[in-house]
């Protein structure tokens, strides 16, 4: 199955109500209504895009060790991943993928890295959860995020209906201000240009991860 398909199929049965995870059609508009006003607002082209300039960064992974962009190109192209946080199936599916491609990318020279504004604890969650092998880095403040032109706020209406469902962003971030990266999807060549470039505004839908291939075989042909 292709990683969409896996994101359809899941889709269906939580927004049926199946067992175990019973969600009534009310919450289910409340959600639609969300993702409806933020690609209404045109955020997703306002971000970064083929041909920009990636912003560099140097993040903690799980243990606390920091990680740079500028170390990782130095090895070759970057594969960078945007995500909500270990709380969203989405999120685990699609790293899940990502970590199928891995030995693609590798064959390429390609590192890969997701990036998450949420703790360094719920990052490690991630890593035992979906066993991965590359590293899930922490964005506090979702800094990075904004810089590629992913951050934004979730309506209040929203923060009311994660807060009833127990999903308290606030505590798996470390920071008070309810605010989430749209999924983003980055290859980045060695001389810091962005050679690839997909944001979706709808979390249920992610890029394939094969769908980086040409711009990392076109990447591992130019020299640093």
């Amino acid at each position: 199955m292709t990683l969409q398909s896996k994101l359809d199929a899941f889709k269906a049965d939580f927004e049926a109500g199946k067992p175990p995870y019973n969600v009534p059609p009310s919450v289910i508009r409340t959600m639609h209504r969300a993702t409806a006003e933020l690609i209404a607002t045109g955020a997703a082209t306002r971000a970064l895009r083929a041909g920009d300039r990636a912003p560099a960064f140097a993040l903690n992974d799980p243990e606390g060790q920091p990680v740079s962009s500028d170390a990782l190109l130095a090895r070759g192209p970057l594969v960078i991943s945007f995500y909500r946080g270990v709380w969203c199936p989405y999120c685990n599916t699609e790293l899940r993928a990502l970590q199928e491609a891995l030995s693609q990318f590798e064959k390429l020279g390609a590192s890969l890295v997701a990036l998450s504004p949420q703790t360094a604890a719920n990052s490690r969650k991630s890593v035992r959860q979906n066993a991965l092998e590359f590293p899930i880095l922490s964005d506090p403040h979702n800094a990075v995020a904004a810089a590629f032109g992913l951050r934004f706020a979730l309506p209040d209406y929203l923060v009311d209906l994660y807060t009833s469902l127990k999903n308290d962003l606030p505590a798996f971030n470390g920071d008070a201000s309810w605010t989430l990266p749209m999924p983003g999807r980055f290859v980045v060549g060695q001389d810091g240009v962005i050679l690839y470039a997909e944001v979706n505004p709808d979390y249920t839908r992610r890029p394939e991860p094969e769908d980086m291939l040409p711009a990392l075989r076109r990447a591992a042909s130019i020299p640093a």
